[in-house]
């Protein structure tokens, strides 16, 4: 098979490195990005003949459609908001599409794109990352060991091996994506019903073995299409993100000031949106690509065999010192790879615009997980 990158940033570097080393099945794979000198660094990191490279403009339609001709699958590691009309590109030249999601509204349009994609034959699948992504799959996977399922909490955090003050936080995938899930609200199932809560809000202390103290907040976009997959089966569905402890309060001050807003305001004659200038100074002054840590747990209550269950899945990745790859990258893109993958193959249940957690097989996503030694503790 023959699958296509657009992206080569981290992610994109993540999702070629799988596709290249830990998929058989895959022949060749494109590398595609603006700036072609990235995705030139990319092929030559990984030094592979099965990559190639192109220079993309992803909001070019016509030249975007032209070069998913030809590939079973493309993985947009682009930000979410080109994630639409790449969709529609991927109807349009049948090729199976899925991306790493990150906007509920974009996720949205996308899906509505299902009759379209059903009639091209074509998987497109939203939100295929970390989370959402994997633990959308868990989440199915870990309901699917109930008789009944009453609820599904779930916690993820992407954090530095060697945190430095003032965040103890490292930009680990984009920006817009990290201030985005911090001031948007999060969509959860509480008694029962859906319904929305503000971001930064609902702190809680968490531990895993041999990390110091942990806190855990609600985040938008972390659940995805999950309420709407579970409203009328469960009673209690969330999902908060996991930082080291004081990084909540520390950062909701700064969103308190006004700094993630996208209103202009006018200083020394200058119009200026707050969120770019806190961006570009936090991608200025936050570590980037040091060793790292992703913390993943997923705790369900429900009923077996007539009895109250509860079950855990933690997940613990480092950065793996072999490969150069982090932790997020191993967690992030390597999902969207093994999907990718899987509609190329037509292992897919079901062909359209869907979410993963209906679409995927659960099982064969856990195995695959294990074969790249992202293995679930269970208790």
């Amino acid at each position: 098979m023959k699958i296509l990158v657009l992206g080569a940033g981290r992610m994109g570097h993540g999702a070629a490195f799988d596709l290249v080393y830990n998929s058989p099945e895959v022949e060749a794979v494109t590398v595609a990005d603006f700036d072609s000198s990235k995705a030139e660094s990319v092929a030559a990191q990984i030094g592979s003949p099965k990559i190639q490279t192109e220079q993309i403009d992803v909001s070019n339609y016509a030249a975007v459609a032209a070069l998913m001709r030809g590939h079973d699958a493309a993985i947009s590691c682009v930000n979410y908001w080109y994630n639409l009309e790449l969709s529609k590109a991927a109807i349009e030249t049948e090729t199976n599409f899925c991306d790493l999601g990150g906007n509920n509204y974009v996720v949205d349009a996308q899906l509505a794109l299902d009759a379209e994609a059903k009639a091209a034959n074509v998987n497109v699948i939203p939100d295929c990352g970390l989370a959402p992504g994997m633990v959308s799959v868990l989440a199915m996977h870990g309901a699917n060991r109930f008789d009944e399922t009453e609820e599904i909490h779930i916690r993820v955090g992407g954090l530095p091996q060697n945190p430095k003050p003032p965040l103890n936080y490292q930009l680990v995938f984009s920006v817009e994506g990290l201030i985005n899930e911090y001031v948007e609200t999060a969509r959860v199932i509480r008694g029962g019903e859906i319904t929305e809560v503000d971001s930064m809000t609902e702190l809680e202390t968490l531990a895993f073995d041999d990390f110091p103290a942990l806190e855990a907040f609600q985040t938008s976009g972390g659940t995805s299409t999950l309420p709407d997959t579970f409203f009328g089966v469960i009673k209690e569905l969330d999902y908060k993100t996991i930082r080291y402890a004081g990084h909540c309060d520390r950062f909701k001050t700064m969103i308190d000031l006004g700094l993630c807003s996208s209103d202009e305001i006018v200083a020394d004659s200058v119009k200026v949106k707050p969120r770019k200038v806190l961006g570009e100074l936090l991608q200025r002054n936050l570590p980037a690509d040091e060793p790292d840590y992703v913390l993943i747990r997923l705790e369900f209550v429900g009923t077996k065999d007539a009895a109250r269950k509860r079950l855990r899945y933690d997940i613990v990745d480092k950065f793996d010192e072999a490969t150069g790859l982090s932790a997020m990258m191993r967690t992030t893109a390597f999902p969207a790879s093994i999907i990718a993958q899987m509609a190329a193959r037509g292992d897919v249940k079901m062909r359209g615009a869907t979410p993963q957690e209906k679409a995927i097989d659960a099982e064969k996503f856990v195995a695959e997980l294990a074969q790249r030694n992202i293995k679930i503790i269970e208790s």
